[in-house]
């Protein structure tokens, strides 16, 4: 009877909710079959689509067990979440990185939780929150699982959180422009608000569990935050370009790596003559000025492989190649403000001119050269004060 009764009441406030899981399985249908399509063919772009798949998956089987049968007694594909993000982020900034067996490995509560839930389909295990703490023989499954769950969110959004900072770091040594899909700062923003929305939706959990302090489910808000969610990682996952080439030349604590640099076979006498023929392209082509020059570029211009353009710079300059081209911009914007050609140009458009695309990297890299700020070397050029 109570079983009935409980079936009815889900059914009735999933009707509430059903238009926004007809447009959450639409969109996360068609983006998931736009990224798995789209080329290049990448690791992550798949690992991505796949994530979308389950989702639409998930919001598929609410409306499943609501007009049908049921399907499970708690949801399981939410333990796919994590490590999809992770693993995403991994193969994003290592595209060359492969796909091996051992990545499955991250799968293991997923599909151990998938076996439980087939096994107690029918049993209501975690869908009435006031339940939860019932002293009955489900008790401890329902803390293990609730604690596995959140105990992946934190551990997954760590880890992505992590690899993307490193690759942010290390990404200096390849890019001489700063781009919201090179640095994934979309990917952190959404991944760190994908964390919180969870950690919100727990909380809310638990006054339901310890007193139905509040006048809904919190159960049903996470097909809400679902489709948020599909629809930000689908809109910049279509968007997103390929990461090529991620070196890592140094370890975490800033310090270089020697022994890579020791394998790499570059003598001494080719690294100065490297480092000669880089400054040499930098003064006469100006290569710096293309806004978006990243390595591969300047080592297709003067012969020199990437990872050797790398540490010529770290061992013999003692400058990434994001601070080595950078620099070379400022002295031409100083250059571009003593010029009468420039008088009437903007600051900002003086900088684009010398390949600067970001305002912020502009005004950062010329302080920490000149000591002032753009505004104010320029008024002191023309003797204006303040």
């Amino acid at each position: 009877m109570h079983l009935v009764i409980f079936t009815g009441k889900w059914r009735k406030m999933i009707e509430y909710i059903e238009p926004l899981l007809y447009i959450g399985i639409s969109q996360s249908f068609l983006s998931g079959l736009l990224i798995a399509t789209k080329k290049p063919a990448t690791i992550a772009n798949r690992l991505l689509a796949a994530w979308l798949f389950l989702i639409c998956t998930e919001l598929i089987f609410a409306l499943l067990n609501s007009r049908v049968l049921e399907m499970y007694s708690f949801q399981f594909i939410t333990f796919t979440y994590g490590p999809l993000l992770f693993l995403y982020v991994r193969f994003m900034t290592d595209p060359e990185k492969r796909f091996n067996w051992l990545n499955l490995l991250h799968f293991i509560p997923f599909l151990t939780f998938f076996v439980v839930s087939v096994i107690f389909r029918s049993v209501p295990l975690v869908r009435d929150l006031r339940n939860f703490f019932d002293t009955d023989r489900f008790l401890p499954l329902r803390i293990v699982y609730g604690a596995s769950f959140f105990l992946s969110i934190t551990v997954y959004s760590a880890l992505s959180f992590h690899e993307i900072r490193k690759h942010q770091k290390n990404l200096k040594n390849m890019v001489s422009f700063t781009s919201g899909l090179i640095t994934l700062n979309w990917l952190k923003i959404v991944s760190v608000s994908f964390y919180l929305a969870y950690v919100i939706l727990f909380i809310l959990g638990g006054l339901n569990m310890i007193g139905n302090y509040i006048p809904f489910d919190p159960y049903f808000v996470i097909f809400f935050f679902i489709t948020i969610f599909s629809f930000a990682y689908s809109f910049y996952g279509i968007k997103q370009p390929v990461i090529f080439g991620q070196e890592i030349n140094e370890r975490p604590n800033g310090e270089r790596d020697q022994a890579k640099y020791q394998r790499s076979g570059l003598k001494e006498e080719q690294a100065e003559e490297y480092l000669s023929i880089l400054i040499e392209c930098m003064e006469k082509e100006k290569p710096y000025l293309n806004n978006n020059l990243g390595i591969h570029d300047l080592s297709v211009m003067t012969g020199i492989p990437r990872h050797h353009i790398t540490q010529v710079l770290n061992e013999k300059y003692g400058k990434n190649f994001f601070t080595f081209i950078n620099e070379y911009r400022v002295k031409e914007v100083i250059k571009m403000l003593s010029d009468p050609k420039y008088y009437n140009y903007t600051l900002l458009a003086i900088a684009f001119e010398a390949g600067f695309n970001s305002k912020g990297t502009f005004n950062s890299f010329f302080k920490a050269t000149t000591g002032c700020t753009p505004s104010e070397y320029r008024n002191k050029l023309t003797g204006k004060s303040g």
